[in-house]
């Protein structure tokens, strides 16, 4: 079915970056020892990882497992563009030396991850035009100097950030250059959003640089927007979960990805309370649905 793909998992069932208090007792050996006994080839840089790469490098070489990517926050409509260059190229630099070619790009400007204020209604932000000006020509800029190095910008749409809906993703990708800027597809956040994910996917399937499997417990999410929570709140609450264990149709998603000939990394991911959400066995559980489903 899929040639050239490999399977990770995300650090973020193990431990919250936006939550520390979820998972801050379990370790990052842990996380990439666990990722490794489920049968996963690789995982996403976490905030618990070594900053060395050469520490780093060691304990993955330890499990034979690889670093797929890492997320890099954004604010182009905020701060000034050589602020996030900067900072942009510093990741690259890190992200080169163990091994990883794709970087996952999210617009944070007034972003409502870490606030636990609803992120519906008129709380959820909203760019100006003007910002949206700075946001395509700063993701161009970035994503030349991303692919001039051999690495893929993949853009991450989010719940409660600028980019969130599929309005918004549309004009985020029409405005920016599709040798340069690739999109970070997530099953989950579509759904979370409210929008149709495989529409989605079939539209831009052939700008898609990185998959982020994210299943959704869609009577939690019911719940989340009749009752205005917050992110955090949501992510408390169970609405995320591993592929297989929620109400998200992959096996449409997997088709089509299949048929476009998509190369590079799905990565499970599924931010849960670790106390609540076993993170071993519900990585077991995600590896074993790819497993029936896809055949890798």
């Amino acid at each position: 079915m899929f040639n050239n793909v490999k399977l990770g998992i995300a650090p973020i069932g193990w431990t919250n970056d936006d939550m520390p208090q979820l998972g801050g007792e379990l370790t990052f050996e842990q996380m990439v020892s666990e990722a490794a006994l489920a049968g996963f080839q690789g995982t996403e840089v976490g905030g618990k990882f070594p900053t060395d790469p050469a520490v780093l490098n060691k304990a993955l070489d330890l499990r034979g497992i690889k670093i797929a990517s890492q997320w890099f926050s954004s604010f182009l409509c905020s701060t000034p563009y050589e602020e996030n260059e900067k900072a942009f190229i510093e990741q690259l630099d890190f992200l080169e030396a163990v091994g990883a070619s794709r970087i996952n790009v999210c617009e944070l400007t007034r972003c409502l991850f870490a606030e636990e204020c609803s992120m519906f209604g008129d709380n959820k932000p909203i760019a100006t035009d003007e910002e949206w000006d700075k946001l395509c020509d700063g993701l161009n800029k970035l994503g030349k100097i991303a692919a001039d190095r051999g690495f893929k910008l993949c853009f991450h749409h989010h719940m409660g950030t600028v980019v969130q809906t599929s309005e918004e993703t549309d004009r985020m990708m029409s405005n920016t250059d599709p040798r340069y800027v690739f999109l970070c597809y997530d099953t989950g956040h579509f759904t979370f959003a409210g929008e149709d994910p495989l529409a989605m996917l079939k539209k831009y399937v052939d700008r898609v640089g990185h998959v982020h499997l994210k299943d959704m417990r869609l009577p939690v999410v019911e719940e989340a927007r009749k009752n205005n929570w917050s992110f955090l709140q949501s992510v408390r609450n169970g609405a995320f979960t591993v592929p297989g264990d929620g109400n998200v149709d992959f096996d449409p998603v997997f088709k089509v990805l299949s048929d476009a000939g998509y190369q590079g990394w799905l990565l499970v991911e599924a931010e849960q309370d670790p106390a609540k959400a076993n993170p071993l066995e519900y990585a077991i559980k995600g590896r074993t649905y790819i497993r029936e489903h896809t055949g890798l």
